[in-house]
């Protein structure tokens, strides 16, 4: 028994100190406490893909897709698949045919992200044909229109949410896409569901289908703080192709996965003396941190302060570690033990935060 870890996990909990709020390689957005609960509660078996009322089969993932359609309105129809670049292999694979192979996308959008990832060798691996327009900083309403033809399947359009061009620069809104004929489909990236004041500039599902995009992909680890996940959101006649793709299959999400977001959302239903009539649902929660940063910021539990049942797990695994004396680990400076932390001078006010984001209870 002395020999068997602490946990049974090769991965090992760390404190985030590098500066990038949501970090890839440390696990991208951390898990409410709601959200962590929820994936506990579905670790058994649970009704994933099973009606309890009727005792028959049902939608999977029902409540986490319901609650992501009520959050995004304009959406006749959502899915969600394992990861935001399957949602485009899906949409490159589903949507295009041997009479309609090309995917019109202009140059300066064609993104590298990390570990080598380059969005057209996914785009090209699907079979598809892409028909690059534009420039590397100037693409006009004209070069699509170029472009498009018989042989189009949709236009794409790419939020580069890793970079920015600036000065001599020319981009195409999605309502003068919508306008060319073909489908738009466009990936923005970091998942923001409804415009946010302290957000002007990041790209949103709810006005993107309202300016005439037929299909928005999109994360649902990244700013909706939520599990590794692909977001569709769009027409019903594009979802349900490719909901209805074989492909789809291969890259539907496990029930951890859609349990994590109705955790963040709040708890629904009246058994086992949940509050009826609190329907689950996304959206971001806009507070304060530090002094005066703007951020945001995860919700406590239903009716809880700060020392509910997850505080007081946190206490106990902090009282174990330095019992235990192990070091804290941090992420991008030298692991301390916690009793060496200090908090800065006598007197000094709370260092001012950057933007937590995750999902509010609906």
């Amino acid at each position: 028994m002395a020999e068997l870890p602490a946990r049974a996990t090769a991965l090992t909990p760390v404190i985030n100190a590098t500066g990038v709020l949501v970090h890839t390689n440390l696990g991208r957005a951390p898990l409410s406490a709601a959200a962590a609960d929820a994936i506990v509660a579905a670790a058994g078996h649970c009704d994933v893909e099973f009606d309890l009322a009727s005792g028959t089969r049902a939608r999977r993932g029902a409540g986490a897709l319901d609650a992501l359609a009520r959050a995004v309105p304009a959406a006749e129809a959502v899915a969600v698949v394992n990861n935001n670049a399957a949602a485009l292999v899906l949409a490159a694979t589903a949507l295009t045919s041997p009479d309609a192979d090309e995917i019109v996308v202009s140059r300066g959008e064609l993104i590298e992200i990390g570990d080598r990832f380059r969005l057209p060798d996914l785009l090209v691996s699907t079979g598809a044909r892409l028909r690059e327009v534009g420039t590397t900083n100037r693409t006009t309403r004209a070069d699509y229109a170029a472009a498009t033809g018989p042989r189009t399947a949709f236009i794409l359009k790419v939020h580069p949410s890793n970079f920015r061009v600036e000065g001599f620069t020319a981009a195409v809104a999605v309502t003068e896409l919508a306008g060319l004929g073909p489908p738009v489909v466009f990936d923005i990236g970091s998942g923001l569901l409804v415009p946010h004041p302290l957000l002007p500039g990041e790209p949103d599902a709810a006005t993107a289908l309202r300016d005439g995009a037929a299909l928005v992909t999109a994360s649902g680890d990244k700013l909706l703080g939520g599990p590794q996940a692909g977001l569709l959101l769009g027409r019903s006649a594009p979802v349900r192709t490719l909901t209805r793709h074989p492909l789809a299959r291969a890259l539907r999400v496990d029930k951890l996965t859609l349990a994590a977001p109705r955790g963040h959302s709040g708890r629904t239903g009246t058994a086992g003396g949940r509050r009826a009539g609190r329907r689950p649902g996304f959206r971001l929660q806009a507070s304060r941190t530090g002094r005066g940063a703007p951020g945001f910021r995860r919700p406590r539990r239903p009716g809880g302060g700060g020392q509910g049942r997850s505080g007081r797990r946190r206490g106990a695994r902090r009282g174990a570690r330095q019992r235990r004396g192990e070091p804290a680990r941090i992420a991008g400076c030298a692991a301390a033990p916690r009793r060496a932390r200090r908090r800065g001078p006598p007197g000094a006010g709370p260092t001012p935060a950057g933007p937590a984001l995750g999902l509010a209870r609906g």
